[in-house]
């Protein structure tokens, strides 16, 4: 989508004013609650915003990573191999900056789990988790998986928060965050609204233990490096308000209760609903008061602890929260990174911006956005890496210049100046024509015919890429790459295999689409889109690439410079069926 096709779609908001008189334990209840549902529209995440986001002075930020289809929380192995859950559609995908230059070049599906979230890495071993198990694998030298394993299988059900997070102790012991069900009522399960303890070595009906409870939905938490106390960021209540209730940062101990569902801040009654057994006031009681309060409906997801060198000393121990950003307030809140500031004995100090400016304002009070942060990262060289689920990348931030550039937002024959002397068309498409269901992603998903001519002299290979630049992110989308197509081929049939290397024997090789899948991407565009354009772009190079199994857009572009000779371009179009 355009930037200005963007703008042009508004969302719009609810005031809720509510007056409720409710009865509790005999006792009236009567509470205004002014709220809003409130959703931003989705900007693109152009070059110019990302270099625009505030981040203290000396730091730099870039996109690392894109075409990661929902990407959520992040861990990152001995070896700097990053992994990624992309819970929607199911995948654990592994990336790799291979030659350092802070732009990941190869990312590869290495897992497939339905409703796969949380994620971690202890030496060579690698622990996920779905809304029911936990799974344990090998981590291989190439960034692969070994056989994975169920070490739990009977986490409660999940309803409303099924986000299961995992984090291990100083001492080795493996935790899982266990969600409310609601957003606030009496859970007939005390297994919800929990921190929990596993014993992962009992492979099979692994024992747990509750540690914490009254913690509605954490996602993030982690231990402060030398006093090896416990913080959790707890996600707090909705619809109480605009500016009720804040996300809680919670020190946690063991037996300890948090507020939730009836008490929140700083003993604030919740006037929906109370205990069976206790009054609100009691309750209140025998629950931990938050130690930081911050900005309500701010979201946070995935926390760390900084564990690198490369930041100035005053970030060694303190945590990073990616705080994915409201739904339910006016003006929105979150949509940034958060430093945590803790003293070296591991008191909180304060809340502190880290990279903000995703929101935008938008005329007649309205805002827009271009990024969701919600998991976060220590790299190997000490950069922050976090992602952003909505616009399917990685965002790296460092504290120096950038190293790398990422490959450019424009279409890859806009890159290189040569001439445009290919003719590439299609027996299946006319010109400017609209695209056969089939061969999208409503239809069959196999590739179309493609035929080409007037190839220059000295050709040794060709290289396809099929991209949409209307799309929003990434910009542009891409769906198909080929390299190493023989130099003397003037065509392809349809239904190329979706696999690396589709013919066997042959060089050709398929690099890896914006949803992270080797081969072919149908067209998809979003609903309500016009039809999207799709240039089938065909160059000839002097040479032919050697590029790994899982290589992407940054990859192909970087290793075609200085060899292209000629470029060619079919465009065809499609929109979403009615």
């Amino acid at each position: 989508m355009s930037p200005s096709r963007a703008l042009a779609t508004s969302i719009g908001f609810v005031l809720l004013s509510l007056t409720t008189p409710l009865r509790a334990q005999d006792r009236p209840t009567d509470v205004t609650i002014e709220a809003h549902v409130y959703e931003p529209q989705r900007l693109p995440p152009t070059d110019a915003r990302i270099a625009g986001l505030q981040r203290p002075q000396g730091f730099s930020i870039q996109r690392f990573a894109e075409g990661l289809d929902n990407p959520r929380m992040l861990a990152v192995a001995e070896d700097g191999t990053i992994y990624v859950t992309q819970r929607q559609p199911g995948n654990l995908v592994m990336l790799r900056d291979v030659d350092g230059d802070g732009v990941v070049d190869v990312q590869k599906i290495v897992a497939r789990i339905r409703h796969l979230h949380g994620i971690e890495i202890r030496g060579r071993e690698i622990y996920l988790v779905d809304i029911h198990r936990i799974y344990v694998a090998a981590l291989m030298p190439d960034g692969s998986l070994g056989r994975l394993r169920t070490i739990v299988r009977n986490l409660p059900d999940a309803g409303q928060h099924p986000n299961r997070t995992l984090e291990f102790s100083p001492q080795g012991e493996l935790f899982v965050s266990i969600g409310s069900t609601c957003n606030e009522c009496r859970e007939p399960n005390p297994n919800h609204a929990t921190l929990q303890r596993i014993d992962q070595y009992e492979r099979h009906g692994a024992k747990r233990e509750i540690v914490a409870s009254g913690l509605r939905n954490v996602l993030g938490y982690g231990w402060h490096p030398s006093s090896g106390r416990l913080y959790a960021f707890d996600n707090g209540i909705d619809m109480l308000g605009d500016n009720e209730q804040s996300e809680e940062l919670n020190e946690v101990e063991s037996g300890k209760r948090y507020g939730w569902p009836y008490v929140y801040d700083h003993d604030q009654i919740n006037p929906h609903t109370e205990p069976v057994k206790l009054t609100s006031e009691q309750w209140a009681e025998l629950s931990e008061e938050p130690v930081g309060l911050y900005t309500p409906h701010s979201a946070p997801m995935q926390m760390i602890f900084y564990s690198g060198s490369q930041f100035p000393i005053e970030y060694r121990e303190n945590a990073f929260v990616p705080m994915r950003g409201s739904w339910n307030r006016k003006p929105p809140s979150g949509y940034e990174v958060l430093r945590i500031r803790f003293s070296a004995g591991g008191d909180f100090e304060a809340f502190e911006p880290f990279v903000t400016g995703f929101l935008e304002p938008l005329p007649e009070g309205q805002f827009g956005f271009f990024g969701r942060p919600v998991g976060v990262a220590t790299a190997i060289d000490g950069s922050l890496i976090f992602s952003d689920d909505t616009n399917n990348m990685l965002y790296r931030v460092a504290a120096t210049a950038s190293s790398g550039t990422p490959a450019p937002q424009v279409l890859a024959q806009e890159i290189f100046d040569v001439p445009a002397s290919l003719q590439v068309s299609s027996p299946a498409v006319p010109e400017g024509g609209m695209i056969p269901r089939k061969y999208s992603d409503y239809g069959k998903g196999i590739s179309p015919p493609l035929r080409w001519a007037s190839a220059p002299q000295g050709t040794q290979s060709f290289v396809l890429m099929m991209e949409d630049p209307d799309a929003v992110s990434p910009l542009p989308f891409v769906h198909w790459t080929i390299v190493n197509i023989p130099a003397g081929h003037t065509s392809l049939p349809q239904g190329v295999r979706k696999a690396f290397q589709p013919v066997r024997g042959a060089p050709l090789r398929q690099g890896s689409n914006s949803k992270t899948e080797v081969g072919y991407f149908g067209p998809r565009p979003p609903p309500g889109d016009p039809a999207h354009a799709y240039h089938f772009q065909l160059f000839a190079l002097d040479t032919q690439l050697n590029l790994p199994d899982g290589f992407n857009r940054n990859a192909l572009l970087k290793a075609m410079e200085g060899h292209v000779l000629a470029k060619g371009d079919f465009i065809a179009r499609f929109a979403q069926p009615e």
